[in-house]
């Protein structure tokens, strides 16, 4: 049964301005750069540059409007903007506004080294050449062959019309991994390393015992089970540690060092604030000289000024033609605006992270690092958690001690035997020191690292400390071994 009724509901609901603030807060510094260049070329009323007009919003006699069948009032649209020129502008300039370029030159691909290589060393007839440079288009960037030669000769039958099969592709295949880097070519781990182990010189006992660990005793290397190969190839610990050595000066990824030497720009960090310390004073100072100066059009504001002064001749396309202007006008102030509390929302949440953590910030000494949640910078800002989490994340600031992650000032406490509140960051450090200085031959395991804490005060569980060690990237004991 259809019914019908009325309700009131109280709804929150963000405005196209707040959700623009929001995108703009999540962005670094880098990223920001070209958001902006983004809105400039799709809106014609937002213009690059420090223009010095005066402001051409003020309100005249001459610009009311009576004309009660427009969609809005020119005289309230124009009595809105009596704003002052320099709030219709973002000045993003700072201190280190000078940017240097480094060129840097590009030599061959790694295929194409691999080509160059084909066509000189190997003598192949056309067809065979043809196979031999598809397969080279198959190895990936870090020189392994991870397609099987099955779905290669498939591909061949229906994309190029060629017939061939996985013998010949092999025998190809063999010749490929003749070529340079050593290891090329290879369809995993452990024939990338034979690959390059054979071209050693046999005549060393060490390369000998490298060779039939790698071919034999590969599952026992790679567990680290060395007492294991040590029974198997009847051999003593120093003959092991030899071969190791061997093994170990092998390259797991020969195409390593072809790599792009532009892809390094794409992952570069800049930061987004700076702080400097003169002579123990902290000054904090916001990044942004990848931005431009950004005001609003003077020629759209003449426009408008212009459409609202002809009111008797106006047509539907000068109605339309207002509305667009205006949207577009709207649009850069609002823009200009949304990058302005950007600005501020960065500076006013990185100056409290900045006086949480000010002893730390002096010297870089991690060991005065208070624990530190996004809920306590959240009461220090009167900013929601949300946006808190917003400027942390992707963000950097550059001190005289490095370049360091906002989030990484970030870190749950706990509390030693003496009642002090030490952050979790500690305790990792300290853990990292004990890892690094172990002896390689009898690795601390955790249960052992959980009694060095508890005799330094710090009362942890030994899931807990696995679980520190983890988010190190540090693996288990066993794995840490050496002989």
């Amino acid at each position: 049964m259809l019914k019908q009724s009325l309700q009131q509901k109280l709804l929150q609901k963000l405005s196209p301005q707040q959700i623009q603030l929001i995108k703009l807060l999540e962005v670094p510094t880098l990223q920001l750069e070209q958001r902006v260049k983004k809105e400039i070329e799709e809106n014609p009323a937002l213009e690059e540059g420090n223009d010095n007009y005066e402001d051409e919003y003020q309100q005249e006699d001459d610009y009311q409007e009576d004309d009660s069948g427009d969609e809005f009032s020119m005289d309230d649209y124009i009595e809105d903007d009596e704003i002052p020129n320099y709030k219709l502008q973002a000045s993003n300039y700072s201190k280190d506004d000078e940017h240097t370029e480094i060129p840097y030159s590009e030599g061959a691909s790694f295929h194409e080294f691999l080509r160059n290589q084909l066509s000189l060393k190997v003598s192949l007839d056309e067809e065979k050449r043809t196979l031999a440079e598809y397969i080279i288009g198959n190895i990936d960037d870090d020189g392994y062959l991870r397609r099987n030669l099955k779905s290669i000769v498939d591909d061949l039958a229906f994309s190029q019309g060629i017939r061939t099969n996985e013998t010949d592709l092999f025998m190809l295949l063999k010749k490929i991994q003749e070529l340079d880097p050593p290891g090329v070519g290879a369809r995993d781990l452990q024939e990338c390393l034979l690959l390059q182990i054979e071209r050693k010189d046999f005549d060393k006992e060490s390369v000998k015992y490298a060779e039939k660990i790698l071919r034999h005793h590969f599952v026992e290397f790679t567990k680290k089970h060395y007492e294991k190969i040590i029974k198997r190839l009847n051999i003593s610990r120093d003959q092991l540690k030899e071969a190791l050595d061997e093994i170990l000066h092998l390259n797991p990824k020969p195409g390593g060092a072809f790599s792009d030497p532009s892809a390094a720009n794409v992952h570069a960090i800049i930061p987004d604030f700076i702080l400097d310390n003169n002579n123990g004073k902290l000054e904090l100072s916001l990044n942004s000289r990848n931005v431009p100066e950004l005001h609003v059009s003077q020629t759209y504001a003449d426009m408008l000024k212009a459409f609202a002064k002809d009111k008797k001749s106006r047509t539907k396309q000068d109605k339309e033609a207002i509305t667009f202007v205006k949207q577009k006008l709207d649009s850069a102030r609002w823009f200009i605006d949304a990058i302005q509390q950007r600005q501020a929302t960065l500076l006013l949440t990185m100056n409290a992270i900045l006086e949480y953590q000010y002893e730390y910030f002096q010297d870089g000494d991690e060991r005065k690092l208070k624990p530190m949640i996004l809920k306590d910078i959240a009461e220090e800002t009167g900013l929601d958690i949300s946006t808190i989490s917003r400027v942390a994340n992707s963000k950097y600031i550059q001190t005289d001690f490095g370049i360091f992650p906002l989030k990484s000032f970030f870190s749950e406490g706990m509390q030693t035997e003496d009642g002090e509140e030490v952050s979790t960051r500690e305790i990792k450090n300290i853990l990292k020191d004990c890892i690094t200085n172990e002896s390689k031959s009898k690795p601390l395991t955790d249960e052992k690292l959980t009694n060095i804490l508890k005799d330094k005060g710090y009362k942890i569980a030994r899931r807990t400390v696995a679980k520190y060690r983890e988010q190190l990237d540090i693996p288990v004991a066993r794995l840490r071994k050496e002989v």
